[in-house]
């Protein structure tokens, strides 16, 4: 009769039982993927004292007048629940104070925001300067900016999404309209 070890068994028992366990590992959260259409864009002229170019895939709607803030405007993105809301002001000896004002207003969100980056644009053939805030973080407000001729003209504009902030899910959406916005920038002309 021949006798069996136990100490064989027992550690072969053994490492099968820890070898065939898996280490469970959380995974991150995820996010919806989000199909973005091809950039195409359409001229906006029309009575106001500037054209640009805007998405194809956005609307101008005129929104209210507020407390005679010159005239507001917006591309909409419904399927995006987006906007672009644009202020036109005509400049009265005020440049100072308009440019200041959007200073403000972009700066306003730096509690929220990781960093505030200026990307400056300067058309002297169009007359068209202004500064574009990419403002990075959980803000309300992603991109902001402003353009004028310096003399006459004065227009700002901000990008907001209607959903709570959240930098890493918005992130390619906020991508993809930035585009939009600079392409905006570099197509609008004074009238």
């Amino acid at each position: 009769m021949r006798i069996i070890s136990v100490k064989p068994i027992f550690f072969l028992l053994l490492f099968a039982a820890v070898a065939c366990t898996e280490n469970s590992v959380p995974k991150p959260r995820g996010y919806f993927r989000i199909s973005f259409p091809e950039k195409q864009y359409r001229l906006f002229d029309t009575i106001y004292p500037f054209t640009f170019e805007y998405p194809v895939y956005g609307a101008i709607v005129k929104e209210e007048n507020r407390q005679g803030e010159g005239d507001w405007i917006s591309v909409s993105f419904p399927t995006f629940k987006a906007k672009i809301h644009l202020s036109y002001k005509d400049i009265s000896g005020n440049l100072n104070q308009l440019t200041e004002d959007a200073r403000n207003l972009a700066y306003k969100h730096t509690y929220k925001a990781d960093a505030i980056d200026e990307q400056v644009f300067t058309n002297p053939q169009k007359k068209v300067y202004g500064i574009l805030y990419d403002i990075k973080g959980n803000s309300a407000s992603s991109v902001q900016f402003y353009v004028t001729d310096s003399s006459r003209h004065y227009l700002r504009g901000a990008l907001y999404f209607l959903c709570q902030p959240n930098k890493d899910s918005l992130a390619p959406a906020i991508d993809f309209f930035k585009a939009d916005v600079v392409h905006l920038i570099e197509t609008l002309r004074w009238k």
